[in-house]
């Protein structure tokens, strides 16, 4: 191991082959590096071996944080992959919280008492560890502001070295905001640049099979695009909005209305919100009737203000969220008002799937109208398309304004219900019956 113990780059052994992209990155003597790479051209592979044998170099620490606890613990196998290919002794650790049984951190020991620690994104593990960092997918880390401001005095300790690495993820986010940070060296592989230096990958098969170009710019050409994660537009959004309505009405304007009602709830309790929105039909149009929102409001006044709008016989039915919070009120609106009009809808990632793919649907067309709310608009906005290491599409949404996507999935159980509910009650008339006034009468 005598090439690891200068401080200059080290050239890698031939037992980890490398592209000619690969090669640079990990032979760079940046202190700061920025990595905008596309999915599936060895960007974990890749900065895992560049740290490891910077970590050997200069004799460091070095601190890996990924963007999930699977990701970190991925990490560290193909650091121990590395070290076994160039023969590098070393010895592995695994922290686990004994509480939930999860992992705390993992940790491998190399020659000279060098430390390679994962760790889950979290502003508060980072803090307290001293040496180099790789954030590995930083875009996709909830809270990269926090720990982009716990980063820092971790590596401005002994001259540090930061390596920040993703595939891009719209706008906002610290990653892309990097892009013009000029202490970094900035490298940027798309899918087709690392396939012109040698990668062996079929770029159209990979286009024709995702289905979402705009989706397979952002993964794969790595192009900084702010709507290509939302799941509908700010575009789609305006299209559907209409200022003459309101979102609090009162109830009896709700009962004088001369149409069936049709009503989403999705339940929250003390981050999230709970919200009922309330839909009629109006043509091939749906128009929002109402919409409110109780913010940390106990199951009792939730449970009330539920009773007062199934108590409505215009209301003909009614999806509630079922899943955790939601079981028990859901539970007790059946009890209380019949499986005819109450139906409870537990969250799996298919049922999102469907709930969310029929909303987008009718919002395409034009066919909902919504009041003009910049809460809603945001709301609505914040549910983002993702991309799973399985290459599964994924609907997710941070706890922005105190609320998870909450009035998107209530207005999504609204547009369920009235998709799902019977047809017209109608009243047949008949005459009078008449007896015959004989016979066992």
């Amino acid at each position: 191991m005598e090439e690891c113990v200068s401080s200059q780059p080290a050239e890698p052994r031939c037992a980890v082959p490398l592209l000619p992209y690969q090669r640079d990155d990990v032979c760079s003597a940046a202190r700061f590096r920025w990595s905008c790479w596309s999915r599936q051209t060895g960007k974990s592979f890749t900065k895992s071996l560049r740290r490891i044998l910077r970590g050997l170099a200069r004799r460091r620490n070095q601190v890996f944080l990924s963007a999930s606890e699977r990701q970190s613990l991925e990490l560290m196998a193909k650091a121990r992959m590395h070290c076994q290919a160039l023969q590098i002794a070393f010895d592995s650790y695994l922290g686990v919280n004994k509480t939930d049984l999860t992992c705390k951190q993992c940790e491998i020991i190399l020659p000279h008492q060098v430390r390679i620690i994962a760790l889950p994104a979290n502003p508060r593990t980072v803090r307290g560890f001293t040496g180099d960092v790789l954030l590995d997918e930083f875009a996709m880390h909830e809270n990269d502001r926090e720990i982009w401001a716990a980063v820092f005095p971790t590596v401005l300790r002994g001259d540090g070295e930061l390596d920040v690495a993703s595939t891009p993820r719209g706008l906002s986010n610290v990653f892309a905001e990097l892009r013009d940070n000029e202490q970094f060296s900035h490298s940027t592989v798309t899918l087709p640049d690392a396939i012109a230096q040698g990668l062996n990958v079929d770029l159209e098969a990979i286009r024709r099979s995702m289905g979402d170009e705009e989706l397979f710019r952002q993964e794969f050409l790595c192009e900084f695009l702010d709507e290509a994660t939302a799941f509908l537009t700010h575009a789609q959004i305006a299209a559907c909005e209409d200022a003459r309505l309101m979102k609090d009405r009162d109830l009896t304007e709700l009962r004088a209305l001369r149409a069936d009602l049709y009503a989403g709830v999705d339940i929250g309790r003390k981050r999230d919100l709970t919200v009922l929105w309330v839909l009629s039909p109006d043509g091939e149009d749906l128009v929002t009737q109402a919409v409110y929102e109780l913010s940390t409001a106990p199951f009792r006044e939730q449970f009330a203000l539920l009773s007062e709008l199934l108590s409505l016989r215009s209301l003909r039915r009614c999806c509630i969220d079922a899943g955790g919070l939601g079981m028990q009120l859901a539970e007790q609106a059946v009890e209380a008002f019949g499986a005819h009009r109450v139906e409870p809808v537990t969250f799996t990632a298919a049922i999102k799937s469907e709930l969310a793919g029929r909303l987008r649907v009718i919002v395409e067309a034009g066919r909902i109208r919504i009041p003009a709310d910049e809460a809603i608009r945001n709301d609505w906005h914040s549910l983002q398309r993702c991309v799973t290491a399985a290459g599964h599409l994924r609907l997710d949404a941070g706890h922005a304004g105190g609320s998870h996507a909450d009035r998107f999935w209530a207005a999504a159980l609204a547009v369920h219900a009235a998709d799902s509910a019977p047809g017209r009650a109608e009243i047949l008339t008949a005459p009078a019956l008449t007896f015959a006034r004989k016979g066992t009468w």
